[in-house]
């Protein structure tokens, strides 16, 4: 078990966003998680990653407890997490390959060949390899996506977060990195995805879907 919320609330600034949220996410899993904007899906990532400290409930992920987790784990969490988001987040002044190095030395990396190796791996995986010598605005929108997918790589993460990581994109390049994220999930690492677009669940084989209405997460399956 990678994830488990049992009767979780969510607040912010106060206000309940999510209450009797009870979600449990294992290796290989895709979770879909719609609703309307502003229904609490991003809200609701935010609390697996450690931005946002749920309130009341259990909230274990990846060992850790989120209602008493401490600032100096949170690095030590989030190296176990890819986060893609519909921005893309790339650093705009350096190339995909120092995008990609500059997340590795972050996050403990110091020998250069086994930095360039990995590097190579995540970027052939997502079909990007070609793009390396690249700066970001050089690339297509699903192309930045299919970097950001690499860089959520690198760590080897046990599950993906992606935050509407299609909102920016047109149905080609939605359908591409839906079924990207599909093919990781088989390789075992978790996906759990936020969007609006019901149409991309069709792409997805085997997936729990959930729905924010009326702050509750309900199963909509």
């Amino acid at each position: 078990m990678l994830l488990h919320y049992n009767n979780v609330e969510i607040r912010h600034d106060d206000a309940v966003i999510l209450k009797n949220v009870n979600l449990t996410v294992n290796e290989g899993d895709y979770v879909f998680i719609t609703g309307k904007v502003g229904s609490g899906k991003s809200t609701l990532l935010s609390t697996i990653y450690g931005e946002l400290r749920p309130s009341v409930g259990e909230a274990t992920v990846l060992g850790f407890d989120m209602l008493k987790i401490k600032a100096k784990q949170l690095p030590e969490l989030r190296k176990q997490l890819g986060m893609v988001f519909q921005s893309f987040q790339l650093l705009t002044d350096r190339t995909v390959q120092k995008n990609m190095e500059f997340v590795l030395k972050a996050t403990g990396w110091k020998d250069k060949q086994s930095i360039q190796t990995r590097i190579q791996e995540v970027l052939s995986k997502v079909d990007t390899l070609d793009k390396a010598d690249k700066y970001p605005y050089e690339l297509s929108g699903g192309e930045q996506q299919r970097v950001a997918i690499a860089r959520a790589l690198l760590n080897k993460p046990k599950i993906i977060l992606a935050d509407e990581p299609t909102g920016n994109l047109d149905i080609e390049s939605s359908t591409s990195i839906v079924n990207l994220l599909n093919e990781i999930r088989h390789e075992g690492t978790a996906v759990i995805m936020s969007s609006h677009n019901l149409q991309l669940l069709d792409l997805v084989d085997n997936a729990t879907v959930f729905k924010c209405c009326d702050k509750q997460l309900i199963i909509d399956n």
